[in-house]
């Protein structure tokens, strides 16, 4: 037996030596069966020609094998080499004429899964891969609602060695979301984690809406909504454990979220680590946001904003090699955060291409660059640059290539177009009125990145026109031009004593000044007519007639808000002044709001808001009653719209001066399991006062009251309802207990 073992290895390496050593050469190439493709182009694709008159073995030749195959141009193949001859045998994968998908006529998914499938109209046929393009089919329509569709294939095989694939599809009925619901240590209500999603429930209103619709990307991005909601509120470890889609009848799922919130995190200490050579005086206003983190719970959005203050210094070009990292340690619910600054190579972007885009110039685009040819590379001014393009609006998809070459850096930015067109329509309704608006957008003209917006707005007392164009990166000023023509009617006679007419245009921009603070200028130019009804006072009559102004207006925002949408810390303020250049009346205007969100717990939340306006001529002259400062219901609760203040006979005269305190607080506990509903209790106090032609018609009686509101977000906006119980008032005012509104768009 042991000599037996000796043989067989003896004769296997006997083998394997002599495989090796096998070797031939050849002079000639012949190709057969080729029909379609050319002998030149299949000897190319093999790379057989750089192997003529050279010795080769068989793995050469299976090498030959295998680059032919990989073309995906053939079916089979077969090499003989023999007698100085190279002889490739082929039999060619027929040529794919027509992809055609019947049952299906939405031109927006057909677009869609031509772009998906791996088999194309004019490449070639693989068999194979005609069960991964229905799969592809099956998820694209799943991913549109159509999760009972049914996908079957078929091949017509043509004269020409052509091949039609049809792809036969039923639809099937539409899945809607028939609820949604939230499992686990979930920590918030159902209804503030529905209007935190994309998804929703379906409901008879709905009938425009598509996110009713179960897509398995909406599902997806459902998921990164509620995970980053969480991690703003503390919970860093937060974990979606899944989202299933249970069918709970013939065309409705039951959508369900198992969410693990685990425990509240805080920053326990937040510190900076920059190089020796650097001054840390360069460093300070970061250190100042760090050291305000200590002790408060963790959140992204402070994490963001770090990193747009390290952002702005690495912009300096003292700090161009310089890149940042964090480093957190998690123990028990404490967050230790470390940010580390160090030098970098000194590498330098040598070119960047843009690529894909076919109806956008390509100057919009580099005007959104952060980054230049011949700048030092920054992976993070690279990020911010693929995100500012993305900001456009214009693209679905913006991808970076980073190659490395002679010690540079070449960047390829590919771009992927989108519709750009959008029509809007909406409606509402509510204690004072109601109203239809409309509109179409347009956020790439001509592929300028010019942004059209033509809107209406249609109400009981009136009709407004505006058309507005917005010229990004105007003259390369890195900021947006905004120029807009408006045609404005309103009829109040009934309630005001005045009806008037305005069109004119105006010009502006906005712009983050300093940090957190937006300047909004803009200059306006407007001529009305104004007339006055025939009950009105002789003083309010004086205000009938034509006028011109042209007016400088501006404001600064100051916006420390944890987040623009359902706010639950910070605080927002602004001033607003609009200043008379040309003026028939002369009318100054001011106004200041302030207002504050505090959270004592996750869902009760303390809110103040403050404002104060007023409104004087510089000349002498009566302001006018279309000027004047009315006193909104929805500042002051408990009184109708504008019904409140300085009175003229029978009508509501409005003042020179208005300001209004609102405070409120969430009612969490009131009715907990009620989705989708928010209740209030608030007090609201306010006034307008001030009569330029009569001070006998003004009053000082502030105004106040007290109730409950109930905001309910449905998904045709959100429904406000508030039970008001005033507590001072002036005998001429008009109350209202019950107030509602809605309105949607869509």
């Amino acid at each position: 037996m042991k000599y037996m073992n000796r043989f067989f290895y003896f004769f296997l390496l006997f083998f394997i030596f002599t495989a090796d050593a096998y070797s031939e050469n050849f002079s000639e190439i012949k190709v057969l069966g080729n029909k379609r493709i050319t002998n030149e182009t299949i000897i190319l694709f093999s790379g057989a020609e750089n192997l003529r008159n050279k010795e080769i073995n068989d793995n050469d030749l299976n090498n030959l094998l295998k680059k032919l195959y990989e073309t995906n141009f053939f079916e089979d193949v077969n090499i003989k080499l023999e007698n100085n001859l190279l002889t490739i045998s082929i039999i060619e994968n027929p040529l794919i004429q027509n992809v055609r998908f019947e049952g299906v006529k939405n031109k927006d998914i057909l677009e869609y899964l031509n772009e998906q499938i791996q088999l194309k109209k004019r490449t070639s046929y693989i068999k194979d891969n005609v069960k991964n393009d229905v799969s592809i089919i099956m998820n694209v329509l799943k991913g549109s609602g159509y999760y009972f569709a049914e996908v079957n294939s078929s091949i017509v095989e043509n004269d020409n060695n052509t091949v039609d694939i049809i792809y036969n599809i039923n639809l099937g009925e539409k899945a809607f979301i028939k609820k949604i619901k939230f499992i686990g240590n979930k920590v918030f209500k159902d209804g503030k984690l529905k209007r935190i999603i994309a998804s929703e429930e379906n409901r008879f209103w709905k009938f425009i809406s598509k996110s009713k619709y179960l897509d398995i990307n909406r599902v997806q991005l459902d998921e990164n909504l509620l995970r980053n909601f969480y991690k703003n509120n503390g919970y860093y470890n937060v974990s979606i454990e899944s989202s299933s889609a249970k069918l709970i009848n013939e065309t409705e799922f039951e959508l369900i979220f198992n969410i693990n919130s685990g425990k509240k995190y805080f920053f326990d200490n937040v510190s900076l680590e920059i190089p020796d050579d650097f001054d840390e005086k360069n460093f300070k206003k970061i250190n100042e946001i760090l050291n305000k983190a200590n002790g408060k719970h963790y959140s992204l959005n402070f994490i963001e904003k770090i990193l747009k203050k390290i952002d702005q210094l690495i912009l300096s070009e003292e700090f161009k090699f310089l890149t940042a990292s964090f480093n957190e340690t998690v123990y028990d619910n404490k967050i230790n955060l470390k940010i580390f600054f160090e030098e970098t190579d000194k590498i330098f972007i040598s070119r960047i291409n843009v690529i894909g885009n076919y109806i956008t110039r390509e100057k919009v685009i580099r005007n959104k660059f952060l980054i230049d040819e011949g700048d030092p590379y920054n992976e993070i001014l690279v990020t911010k640059t693929v995100n500012s393009i993305k900001s456009t609006g214009i693209f679905k998809n913006v991808q970076k290539e980073v190659i490395d070459k002679d010690n540079k850096k070449i960047i390829n930015l590919t771009v992927e177009e989108m519709p750009t067109g959008e029509i809007m329509a909406g409606a509402g309704t509510g204690s004072s009125g109601t109203s239809i608006t409309g509109g179409i957008k347009e956020k790439n003209f001509l592929g300028k990145g010019i942004k059209l917006d033509t809107s209406f707005t249609l109400r009981d007392d009136g009709v407004n026109l505006k058309l507005q164009r917005t010229d990004p990166n105007f003259n390369n000023s890195e900021k947006d031009l905004v120029t807009s023509i408006e045609n404005n009617t309103k009829d109040v006679l009934s309630k005001f004593g005045y009806k008037n007419r305005k069109t004119g245009f105006s010009l502006g921009t906005s712009y983050e000044q300093f940090e957190d603070i937006y300047f909004t200028p803009a200059i306006s130019i407007f001529q009305e007519n104004l007339e006055t009804g025939s009950k009105a006072s002789a003083s309010q009559k004086k205000n009938a007639g034509d006028y011109f102004e042209t007016d400088l207006k501006y404001r600064f925002t100051l916006n420390k808000l944890n987040q623009n949408f359902q706010p639950s810390d910070g605080f927002k303020t602004s001033f607003f002044q609009s200043l008379p250049l040309i003026s028939d009346d002369g009318a100054l205007s001011n106004s200041f709001t302030f207002t504050n969100y505090h959270s004592i717990t996750e869902e009760l939340i303390f809110a103040l808001k403050f404002q104060a306006k007023a409104v004087n001529s510089i000349n002498d002259e009566d302001v006018r009653l279309s000027k004047r400062l009315y006193l909104s219901s929805r500042n002051l609760r408990g009184f109708e719209s504008g019904r409140v203040g300085p009175k003229d006979g029978t009508d509501f005269i409005g003042g020179n001066y208005l300001s209004s305190l609102n405070i409120s607080t969430t009612l969490p506990d009131l009715l907990r399991d009620l989705e989708n509903v928010d209740f209030k209790l608030f007090y609201d106090a306010g006034n307008v006062w001030g009569v330029d032609y009569n001070s006998s018609l003004d009053s000082n009686k502030i105004r106040s009251s007290t109730g409950l509101s109930i905001d309910w977000y449905t998904p045709i906006g959100p429904l406000s309802f508030s039970l008001s119980q005033p507590i001072t008032k002036a005998d001429s005012d008009i109350t209202e207990t019950f107030r509602f509104d809605i309105g949607t768009t869509f």
